[in-house]
């Protein structure tokens, strides 16, 4: 990973979900950068092991504004990356996930204007775009959200965006597409597909794949997501816009699978998700001086030996 810019004017961040997956690492590169660094977190999914250490901690909800509102004193910039970011979870437990992506989304956009807050850079996802005609997806595309997760995405874009232009909050949104990379959640049911391929490696079962396998995705390496994140921190335009961050290359759930090795079975496709996923990178690349820099087989096969089971 490579350093990113420090905008001179942060006195210090704010970063919810910062013991998640994606946080955790963002933490590590903001207070590895001489950036002080606060972090809001409940736990739900984030582990207390992820938690660096020289950040300052305030476990709270952001479902519950009282609870996080002086958690923004004295902050420059906010990373909202807390989410319950699974498209499988929000068809089975809308409501729960609503109120996390949306209602805590708001929460978190209202506390940072009513205590000055400079920016807030919210993490996006490429679940907006849905099925579209034509790829790679481009972010003037009209969203098509497929699950419950996709359009509670949507709907925090939206209130970014409004922010902005009722209250001068500058906003980015940064599409994440199909992250991965240490620290993602191996267990439970909504698992990614790395995630559930590498907990059946370990359990000596097949790979297990839903449809044909070969649905395409943009598979964008945790390291370069931070490395956006710390690029849109010192970016000069925050007027609420979306940008997509991802690889610019998909390949199919077969091609992981072959990485992977072993045996596969094939269940019948799982409704709400997208077919293919390819990020446009033209508008990240001249707003944000950013691209990414880990070959997404490089990734997987440093994710598998991360994880024990290289041959």
């Amino acid at each position: 990973m490579t350093d990113g810019p420090k905008s001179p004017a942060a006195r210090q961040v704010l970063v919810t979900g910062g013991a998640g997956f994606i946080g955790s690492h963002l933490v590590d590169a903001l207070i590895g950068r001489g950036i002080a660094v606060r972090v809001i977190d409940n736990f739900a999914t984030g582990r207390r092991e992820f938690l660096n250490l020289g950040a300052e901690l305030i476990e709270a909800d952001i479902r519950q504004p009282e609870s996080i509102e002086s958690a923004f004193d004295d902050i420059d910039c906010v990373f909202h990356v807390a989410a319950l970011p699974r498209v499988m979870l929000s068809i089975d437990r809308p409501v729960e996930t609503h109120l996390t992506n949306v209602v805590g989304t708001l929460n978190v956009l209202n506390a940072a204007r009513a205590r000055g807050v400079r920016r807030v850079i919210y993490s996006g996802s490429s679940s907006v775009y849905g099925d579209q005609a034509t790829l790679p997806m481009v972010e003037t595309m009209t969203p098509n959200p497929l699950n419950p997760y996709a359009l509670q995405k949507s709907v925090g874009e939206q209130y970014c965006r409004m922010f902005y232009r009722l209250h001068g909050l500058e906003t980015l949104t940064l599409r994440y597409f199909n992250v991965y990379g240490p620290r993602m959640a191996l267990e439970g049911a909504y698992a990614t597909v790395m995630s559930a391929f590498i907990r059946a490696r370990r359990e000596g079962r097949p790979l297990t794949i839903y449809g044909d396998g070969e649905q395409t995705r943009d598979f964008t390496h945790a390291s370069d997501v931070v490395r956006a994140n710390l690029a849109a921190l010192a970016a000069p335009v925050a007027d609420g816009r979306a940008l997509n961050v991802g690889r610019g290359r998909s390949i199919t759930v077969n091609q992981v699978a072959e990485i992977f090795g072993g045996e596969r079975i094939y269940l019948p496709a799982r409704a709400g998700e997208m077919r293919d996923t390819l990020a446009d990178l033209t508008a990240v690349m001249k707003a944000l001086q950013w691209r990414p820099e880990v070959a997404t087989a490089d990734g997987i096969r440093a994710l598998i030996r991360d994880a024990g089971l290289a041959s």
